[in-house]
């Protein structure tokens, strides 16, 4: 006689192969440029649908299906401790995760294996410490100037003054993106989202992220301003179906460098500043350190301000979180968060083309 405990074994053993199954389905996936490109033609069609049902909310609704997510695998996880429902609950698990990683890979996942964006550049040489040095000095001069351009508050730190007008820009700018780079489709549809966890996002050294089951581009709205154009602008990129972090960062720095919004410039000209100076730091910090001395007094305001939010958030939640964003670039052929040679790499050979 086959017992209800032993139907669900059976189950659980299913489902288990369903989802070993998925991971090798994946797999032999990212190895078909053939499939990939059907998957680049499914995003732009899935892209511009899940932008116009989930944008209208002022609220993220991603957000609101993680925090669902999350009390669903807490409530079977303590489910777990129970002798008698132990099978039942994992099975449960085990089916969510199988929705959930499919889902993934559908919407997201495999435009991690779409062609690198270097290969569509003219040239493609190593990043030297010596361009990197004089492209450096260019950013900071630019830095400088459109600094004077932006208003301030009370204390002299740079702030944004409409935040609606910096994401139309964003918008617009999309839209005029190289087509040898992007030939992507720009919906102009806005979807940025203030964060739901954005004080925990304080801790975790996590800006911001796109949400690949809503199409939503989630920022923290309590980080220092500076780096808040920027951010949206890099997760705008994801949007358009940029998936490997640093080209979403060379895309944002497309979006925001020549944008007529001084915010969003400035924005993207001092990130690009500080990524070249994290670049050439290990090999030549005497150099850094001459640049940050001649960094104006309002940069040197925003500097002072970005480093002691960084250093009253600095703790465990940002070292996990560090490790766990590294392992999962990595697990997606990408370099870990804190390496920038490629966003350097798509930079300057994008320059001296």
């Amino acid at each position: 006689m086959v017992t209800n405990k032993t139907k669900i074994i059976h189950k659980k053993r299913y489902w288990a192969g369903i989802l070993l199954a998925q991971f090798l389905l994946f797999y032999a996936f990212s190895k078909s440029t053939v499939v990939i490109s059907f998957f680049e033609r499914f995003f732009e069609f899935q892209k511009k649908i899940h932008q116009s049902v989930f944008a209208w909310t002022p609220f993220s609704i991603g957000d609101l299906l993680y925090l669902l997510t999350g009390i669903f695998l807490l409530y079977h996880s303590m489910i777990l401790f129970k002798k008698n429902k132990r099978h039942s609950s994992l099975l449960s698990i085990l089916i969510g995760i199988n929705i959930f990683y499919f889902l993934y890979q559908v919407f997201w996942g495999m435009l991690y294996f779409q062609v690198p964006i270097i290969k569509k550049l003219a040239t493609q040489e190593e990043p030297t410490i010596e361009k990197a040095k004089i492209l450096a000095q260019e950013y900071l001069e630019k830095c400088k100037k459109t600094r004077k351009l932006v208003k301030e508050d009370r204390n002299g730190i740079f702030i944004i003054t409409d935040l609606q007008a910096l994401q139309r820009e964003i918008l617009l700018q999309q839209t005029r993106l190289p087509k040898n780079i992007s030939g992507k489709k720009v919906p102009e549809i806005n979807s940025f989202k203030p964060s739901l966890f954005k004080k925990v996002m304080n801790f975790t050294g996590i800006l911001g992220y796109y949400n690949p089951f809503t199409a939503e581009a989630q920022y923290n709205s309590q980080l220092p301003n500076t780096y808040i154009p920027f951010t949206s602008a890099h997760e705008s990129s994801h949007q358009l179906g940029f998936a490997r972090e640093q080209e979403a960062n060379f895309i944002g720095y497309l979006i925001g460098i020549d944008s007529k919004n001084p915010e969003l410039r400035y924005s993207t000209e001092y990130f690009t500043l500080k990524s070249l100076l994290n670049f050439i730091v290990e090999n030549d910090p005497e150099f850094v350190k001459l640049m940050l001395s001649n960094y104006s007094l309002p940069m040197k305001r925003d500097r002072a301000y970005e480093k002691a939010f960084v250093l009253k958030h600095q703790g465990l939640l940002d070292d996990f979180f560090g490790f766990t964003n590294n392992l999962f670039l990595k697990s997606n052929q990408q370099e870990g968060s804190v390496t920038y040679s490629y966003f350097i790499d798509l930079l300057l050979n994008y320059k001296t083309a």
